[in-house]
């Protein structure tokens, strides 16, 4: 066993000592956390907008998190696929910690929220994306998988990708200019779906000529 595979294999059998509940755990209380910040003026000056961006940042981060175990599991050969649903959960939370803030707190009026998201190109694409999330959410436990089947769930699973390009473009574009953080996060996830797509590629069957 070459030395990568033997420190790999280190790792891997920690993990699986450590379950995947305290990722929910700890994804709660920082949002709780973060909203008595909020509460309590911590979070400065203008402490809805504050509390609306890091619910939302976290959130893409997360979700940077869950492309990037199938690419670090072929590189490095270290498994995280049990903590991805957690993790994907995890940012849906979080997007729709994201999303209360902006409807409750912010704007509050129904026909500005309904206009708002009409006429504001980063507020479509936002909606765009937490609409891809729901039926991710909906569908992440193993009841739905077993009524799915295998194939169907994974192909519904996909949508991760596309979710994940307008979240990280409505960042871009909620920012203004060209920012290195948001500019950072759409190159990650850009990265991380080449790479998957490569790999799916080589898995591919070659095609018989004639």
């Amino acid at each position: 066993m070459s030395s990568r595979g033997a420190f790999a294999g280190k790792i891997n059998r920690a993990l699986r000592r450590v379950p995947a509940a305290p990722i929910y755990i700890l994804c709660a209380a920082h949002i709780g956390w973060l909203f008595w910040q909020g509460v309590n003026g911590a979070l400065g000056p203008e402490p809805i907008k504050a509390l609306e961006h890091a619910y939302g940042e976290t959130a893409l981060k997360l979700l940077v998190g869950v492309l990037a175990i199938t690419p670090l599991l072929k590189l490095t050969r270290i498994n995280l696929i049990r903590y991805r649903r957690a993790l994907g959960l995890s940012a849906f939370f979080y997007v729709v910690a994201h999303l209360a803030v902006w409807l409750f707190l912010d704007v509050q009026v129904m026909a500005q929220i309904w206009a708002d998201i009409v006429k504001r190109p980063y507020i479509t694409v936002g909606m765009a994306g937490f609409a891809l999330l729901v039926p991710l959410a909906v569908t992440s436990n193993d009841w739905m998988i077993r009524r799915m089947g295998g194939q169907g769930w994974r192909l519904l699973h996909r949508l991760t990708y596309p979710a994940a390009i307008l979240a990280a473009v409505h960042f871009v574009m909620l920012r203004k200019g060209w920012q290195i953080e948001p500019l950072v996060d759409l190159g990650l996830i850009v990265l991380l779906l080449v790479l998957r797509l490569r790999r799916g590629r080589r898995r591919a069957p070659a095609r018989v000529a004639g």
